[in-house]
């Protein structure tokens, strides 16, 4: 008999693909997606699957049906849409952890949350340990995403522990792959964007800025090993790739691999941006039977730069 799974956020980015990879492993999937940020385009290509089934709903609202692992993805992932509407993001977040975790008790089955880096802030630490605490301005215009995905850890880890629930925590850096959408302001879209219309590439602050940037394929295959480790092990883990390159680094790769004429300019930091980014994924490669990043960025940028070619 199949195993059924709910993806919420299913047609976004990274949902779309954790998709494609379960139904490929032979699972019933239920797609969730309020299509704030999310892209019937992503999944047209799975509505003719039998085993594939696409909602709208949006998390913040009770869902209720019948399966064995929940994904929680749900939640605008770039400054550009976590900042449009801040109070249905910190929403997103909170109470959609709450709604998909009553549904895992009801059910007794596993969830994962997919959390983020940037419950680390503004670090203090490099690289950053799950053990790190993280230095986060709960006030800011960050603070939405920030604050509600650090609310979302608190809530999962206190639903294990009052309910003994089965739950998988993952810290995901900064992610990057086909599917992207083009307008949403995350560093790799807004570079690739701009070179291949020959705009002037926009870098905030001086460019020595360090982000380490994961690949799609990669990041999911690190959502699986987690949701196959035995029950007692929750994480927090971080997944994501520990290259890390500055932003001046990253538009001059992306400059030379589209062959354009872009020129680099410079505007003004933005309010909590923070100053260098990068995991320590030594507890995934304990974990998660080796995990570790298998394509660079060179790679992973050529395959990014081809799906927008066809799309822009």
């Amino acid at each position: 008999m199949k195993k059924r799974a709910l993806v919420t956020g299913g047609a976004g980015f990274l949902g779309s693909h954790l998709c494609d990879r379960l139904l490929s492993e032979e699972y019933d999937v239920i797609c969730m997606d309020n299509f704030f940020t999310g892209s019937k385009e992503n999944i047209v290509h799975l509505l003719g699957n039998p085993y594939f089934e696409l909602v709208r709903h949006d998390v913040t609202f009770p869902y209720f049906c019948e399966v064995d692992e929940i994904y929680n993805l749900a939640c605008p992932a770039s400054p550009v849409h976590y900042q449009f509407d801040p109070v249905q993001t910190t929403k997103t977040s909170v109470h959609g952890a709450i709604n998909m975790l009553g549904l895992a008790k009801r059910l007794e089955a596993r969830i994962m949350q997919a959390s983020t880096s940037e419950v680390y802030g503004d670090p203090e630490q490099h690289p950053q340990k799950e053990s790190y605490w993280g230095k986060v301005n709960p006030i800011g215009i960050r603070s939405c995403y920030d604050e509600g995905k650090r609310c979302a850890e608190t809530l999962f880890f206190d639903y294990h522990r009052e309910y003994n629930l089965d739950i998988k925590v993952v810290r995901i850096f900064n992610t990057y792959g086909p599917r992207m959408n083009p307008d949403d302001g995350r560093v790799v879209s807004n570079f690739i964007v701009q070179a291949l219309r020959g705009q002037d590439i926009t870098i905030y602050g001086d460019g020595s800025q360090t982000r380490s940037f994961c690949y799609c394929e990669d990041l999911i295959e690190g959502f699986r090993r987690l949701m196959q480790t035995e029950e007692g092990f929750t994480g927090p883990v971080n997944i994501g790739n520990p290259g890390e390159f500055t932003m001046l680094e990253l538009a001059e790769k992306i400059i030379t691999l589209t062959g354009s004429s872009s020129k680099i300019t410079h505007k003004p930091l933005p309010s909590d941006d923070p100053k260098q980014r990068r995991p320590d994924i030594t507890l995934a490669q304990e974990k998660l039977n080796g995990w570790e990043p298998t394509i660079d960025l060179e790679e992973g940028l050529g395959r990014t730069i081809e799906y927008f070619r066809s799309v822009i």
